[in-house]
């Protein structure tokens, strides 16, 4: 026997969901069935409005109510340093430590042969052009040590070879194989503070 229809689409939706299972969807489901109306409306309105009100900034590519995102427009940072980051997640992380003072760019994902990501389908293309344009004194290279993290490292570096730009990437604080966005702050303090550059 099913559930309702209702209920089943919505196990449905939240089973795709990362990480969400069926029995986790289900669980989600019926917490929301016990909540209240008023409750169910603002969730509900908040999730149709998701995408309504936000922009991709055309500096950094971050998610912001503005544009350029109100890091972009803020005369105070340091636009001669870039940090290069895969997602606004690892953004936000890093950016809530408080300690980075420069701008930054966000890929929207790392190379991955596997799942067909190649540069093109990456802003590497805005980012060369941002080197080109302003000319920073220094990149940071702020990518999960993983496989895709390297292989989307080592190709940056390449293709910004010829600008003598000083490139570097955060220290090895950060275990191989583990996730910018999961770090806690000191890891990516100390990650920040003993960057290494790439030569």
């Amino acid at each position: 026997m099913e559930y309702p229809r209702h209920i089943q689409k919505l196990i449905e939706h939240f089973s795709g969901l990362p990480t969400v299972g069926p029995k986790t969807a289900e669980r989600y489901v019926f917490y929301l069935l016990k909540q209240p109306s008023e409750k169910l409306n603002n969730f509900s309105e908040n999730l149709k409005n998701l995408r309504k009100d936000l922009k991709i900034c055309q500096t950094c590519f971050s998610i912001s109510e503005n544009n350029p995102c109100p890091i972009c427009s803020d005369p105070s940072r340091d636009e001669k340093l870039i940090c290069v980051v895969s997602n606004v997640q690892d953004l936000i992380n890093i950016e809530n430590i408080g300690k980075y003072k420069g701008l930054y760019h966000v890929l929207g994902g790392y190379i991955d042969t596997v799942e067909n990501v190649g540069p093109e389908k990456l802003t590497i293309k805005y980012l060369i052009k941002r080197v080109e344009k302003k000319l920073p004194k220094e990149i940071v290279l702020a990518l999960n040590p993983t496989f895709e993290g390297e292989t989307t490292s080592k190709y940056i570096v390449q293709v910004l070879k010829k600008y003598n730009i000083k490139i570097t990437r955060l220290a090895r604080g950060l275990p191989t194989g583990s996730n910018l966005e999961y770090a806690d702050a000191m890891t990516i303090v100390n990650a920040f503070e003993n960057r290494n550059e790439i030569k």
